[in-house]
This record gives structure tokens, sequence and C-alpha cells, in this order.
């Protein structure tokens, strides 16, 4: 019986890669913070970044996410209405129910809408109707919202509402796992991410008396002040302070941030901007493998093929120091669990490229099978199962 094993292919070779230098150096007045360049996968910074904290209105960023993979799986539709309850309205609007979408009690609503008095209003009222829209209750949609932090890792992080509403610490994260939702949205869904998260102001609900379209902008802190910045959400309560997870993209790197615990408005913004700022000035990205270049090959069992060639998705750089020296080398090296086995579609995610430096986490990168390998044939299945025999 076969071993199922993790199988390593080392590249010895130098890649014409500089040699590792220190870390450039970084300070924030945030209590908590996270950056990681999504690009490679490489860590830039952390600060207590496992501590569990109140996420404030960055828990919205999980609502948003289950409603575009809902979007995307077309079981929910844009312009399918949700009816906000008066009961839920009675809840969520005045000066002590915090930011608002003012929304009217018994109005229809888009779920379109919504999603832009999530993002760009941060409207509680707004996370709330979407959520009891979506699963009947707040309960359980913070039900689903556990179930996908499971699913894509967060482990120091757990739901009780929709919106990231002060209650007694049942709702905590961290600012490593804020960092790996914002990576899921915008890898999963980044034609929803580019519609919602950029917008700088939404305009929604009326004002007494006069009736006026009542118009809100962004609190996002790197828009209009960071090239490339495109999302994501800010949060503040008493007890969590000022908080913000970000992204931007400039020259092919994408970078997500998290800052929280900051003392003010105006800080957030300060430390928002320099540490986006410091993560594109002092780091670089050197090329490693361009799109479509072969890396490696990978064994596949029971397959119309015995191999299969690993590819780069996309181009593929590390992420070093500005100010490095050239002329040493990196460790790479591929990784996956094999042999494959069949069927493998064509740029189906089945390896991963793992480069390390001598002074930093390593950086890890997807590979992606070549070419379509289909399950082997009655015959292929005999002989394979006959060769195995032999191995």
């Amino acid at each position: 019986m076969k071993r199922k094993a993790l199988i390593l292919g080392f590249f010895a070779t130098a890649l014409a890669l500089p040699a590792a230098a220190a870390a450039p150096p970084f300070d924030t007045a945030a209590q908590v913070a996270f950056m990681k360049d999504m690009s490679s996968g490489a860590v830039l910074y952390a600060k207590d970044a496992d501590r569990r904290i109140p996420p404030a209105s960055m828990a919205k960023m999980m609502t948003t996410h289950i409603a575009f993979n809902l979007l995307k799986q077309g079981k929910l539709k844009p312009d399918q209405t949700c009816q906000v309850r008066p009961e839920t309205w009675q809840r969520w609007h005045g000066p002590a129910a915090g930011s608002t979408m003012f929304l009217s009690p018994g109005e229809q609503v888009s779920v379109r809408n919504l999603l832009h008095g999530i993002v760009t209003l941060s409207g509680n009222d707004a996370s709330v109707v979407l959520a009891e829209c979506i699963a009947g209750t707040e309960p359980a949609f913070a039900a689903l919202m556990n179930a996908e932090a499971k699913r894509l890792g967060m482990t120091n992080s757990n739901f009780g509402n929709s919106n990231g509403w002060p209650d007694e610490g049942v709702t905590f994260t961290s600012a490593r796992d804020l960092a790996r939702l914002a990576e899921a949205t915008i890898e999963t869904t980044p034609e929803l991410y580019k519609e919602f998260y950029s917008q700088t102001q939404f305009t929604w609900g009326k004002t007494l008396g006069a009736g006026n379209p009542i118009t809100q902008g962004n609190r996002n802190p790197l828009l209009g002040r960071v090239q490339g910045a495109d999302g994501l959400k800010t949060g503040h309560t008493e007890e969590a302070g000022y908080g913000f997870t970000g992204s931007a993209e400039q020259n092919g790197r994408r970078i997500v941030m998290v800052v929280a615990g900051l003392g003010s408005f105006n800080q957030r913004i300060q430390e928002s901007v320099k540490f986006m700022d410091w993560g594109f000035r002092a780091w670089k990205a050197q090329p490693l493998f361009q799109a479509g270049k072969k890396v490696g090959e990978a064994q596949v069992q029971l397959g119309s093929d015995s191999k299969v060639d690993l590819v780069a998705p996309r181009n593929l750089a590390v992420t070093v120091p500005a100010g490095i020296i050239s002329g040493g080398n990196m460790r790479v090296k591929v990784v996956y669990n094999g042999p494959l086995k069949a069927p493998i579609k064509q740029g189906q995610h089945v390896a991963d490229l793992v480069v390390q430096t001598s002074d930093s986490p390593p950086q890890v990168m997807p590979l992606v099978a070549a070419k379509t390998v289909d399950e082997a044939g009655f015959f292929g299945r005999i002989w394979a199962g006959f060769t195995s025999l032999f191995a």
C-alpha cells in the first residue's frame, strides 16, 4: 500500500537572486499590526498579530465576504430585496446605534444597496438587515460566519453578530485573521471586491423635515492618500479603539495590512498611510517565474499521464528588502502532497513554490497543473496496479 507523502522538489541552482538582507525597520503606535505581501506570501510585519481583539466594524468584512460568495454562487441576487423589519429598525437607529445607513422601517432594499451601506457607510442597520435576509435571524447568520472563519483557518476568531457591535467578548478576532479574511475576499471574488470596496461615498436615506438625500463618505484612510488603495474596512468602538484593515496594489504587488488599538480617528489615518507607504517603499519584488513558466513536475496516481508539469499561474516574485545586496542565493523548493490523484484540471492549484531566505519566514506561492490529466482507463488502472507491486 502506497503511503501518501510530502514530496519536495529542490531547485539547488542559483536563480540570480540577491542575498537576503535585514528586514527594514518600522514602528507603529498601533497596539496590534500585521502586513502581508499577497503577491509573494511574505509576512512583512507582525506586532502581536495573534492577540484576540474586538474587531468592531471590521467584523462586517465577514458579513460582506459571505454575501459575495453567495452572489458568486448564484444563491443571492444583487437586485433581490430585503425588508427592514420594524424590530431591527428600532434597535439600529438613532445616535446610540452607531454608524447607520439611515434605513426606514418596512423599507425594501436591494442586496446591492445594502452592501454599499455596509462597505461604504459601515451601517450597523444594513449589516443586520442583510444577515436576517440571508439566514432568517442574526444568530443563524453568525453561525455561517463562524463556519466560514473555520474554513479559512481563522483560528483566533469568533463572531456573535454581523456588525461587530460589542457583545461582552463573544465576538473577537486577530490581526492575522483579519488579513486572511481580506485575502480570501480579494482572491475569490475580485470583481465584487472592486465594485464595492473602493467607493468613496454613497447616498441613502433622507433628512428629517427637509427630506434632503443623505450622502456619507467612506472612512477608509487610504483612499485618495495611497496609490492603488481600494479597500477594505475601518472599525471603532470605545473597547476596541480605532482599527483598519486595508489593501492596495502597485506595479503588480498587492499588500494587505491591519492596524488596531489606535487612539483617535486622525491617528488611524496617519498610521495607516505610514504603514502602507513603508510596505511599498521598504520592500521590492524580485522576479522568479513568469506566468505559464514551467517550475517543476509532479507524479500523478492512476491518471492518463503519470506526470504533470507545474507552472506559475501568474508572474511570481519573492519580496525582499529594497536595499538588498546582490550576489547570493535563496532556497527554492516545490511542495505537494503526492502522488497527485487524477483527475486533475488544467489550472488547478496542486502544489506550492516555497522560497526561504536566511532571515524571514518562508514565502509560499501557488503552482498549477499545466494541463488536464484524466483518470486512467480500465487497462491503465490494471497496469498501474501491477507496476506498483514493483515500485
